[in-house]
């Protein structure tokens, strides 16, 4: 039994009630969450796992487990919650909204940046992408045209298509160093009308306009072929 991703069909929800299916070192399995697994440059939630008797179990992170299963790890050997006994998951919302916020703001650099992304990585106070290009990258033009793309307010969404369709449109993938998974049937795109369509199972917001001013603080070049461009939050002009 796979763990259901609910955060795939709300990346608002903030918390759920779930049963333990299982509970071992690797981590803490359940039938369902709203935790987001380590995975695309995102980082895994954490959170809480609360019990009807007043127990609580902080969860430190969240990784992939085996035949679609999510791992909840706790800070510390969390007591027998018993396989079948209920609890509610409960993100920290507050660093999670940072994440979707940084993520969707990493699709729009890559609309800026029309060049083949390397590599990348997410964090609540700063995120970066790696670019495969030579060309110089100017700080000032890109952090403005990316916060016209935030000012625009363009709503963002999910859409689903099958393998099939994937493998005959392979302008879509834009990441070089991950390919989306294939094999399940169905991949998850990120679309911003007008701006970008990919394919992308992380969390994001539902308009760009959430994510607030933000600036381009570092350009890195990191071989002959690749530029490293960090993002970070900006302020609001004056």
């Amino acid at each position: 039994m796979s763990t259901e991703s609910l955060f795939q069909q709300d990346a608002y929800l903030k918390s759920c009630a779930a049963q333990v299916l299982a509970s071992s070192d690797a981590g803490i399995e359940l039938n369902c969450t709203v935790f987001y697994p380590l995975g695309g440059g995102q980082p895994g939630d954490s959170g809480w796992l609360r019990t009807d008797d007043g127990r609580s179990v902080r969860i430190v992170d969240t990784r992939k487990g085996e035949q679609g299963r999510i791992l909840h790890i706790p800070e510390v050997k969390p007591p027998d919650l018993g396989v079948g006994g209920a609890v509610v998951a409960a993100i920290d919302w507050e660093r999670r909204y940072a994440h979707m916020r940084m993520h969707t703001a990493l699709h729009l650099l890559g609309s800026v940046l029309r060049f083949g992304v390397t590599g990348g990585q997410i964090a609540s106070d700063k995120s970066r992408l790696d670019f495969d290009t030579q060309e110089e990258i100017d700080r000032d033009r890109v952090t403005n045209a990316l916060n016209q793309l935030i000012r625009a307010d363009t709503t963002v969404t999910s859409e689903w298509i099958t393998d099939e369709e994937l493998s005959r449109q392979p302008e879509l993938i834009r990441t070089m160093s991950v390919r989306p998974p294939v094999g399940a049937g169905r991949i998850r795109l990120l679309s911003i009308p007008g701006v970008d369509l990919q394919p992308c199972g992380g969390t994001h917001v539902a308009r760009t306009g959430e994510i607030g001013p933000m600036q381009v603080t570092k350009v890195e070049n990191k071989g002959k072929h690749n530029r490293r461009v960090y993002i970070s939050w900006g302020s609001t002009p004056s």
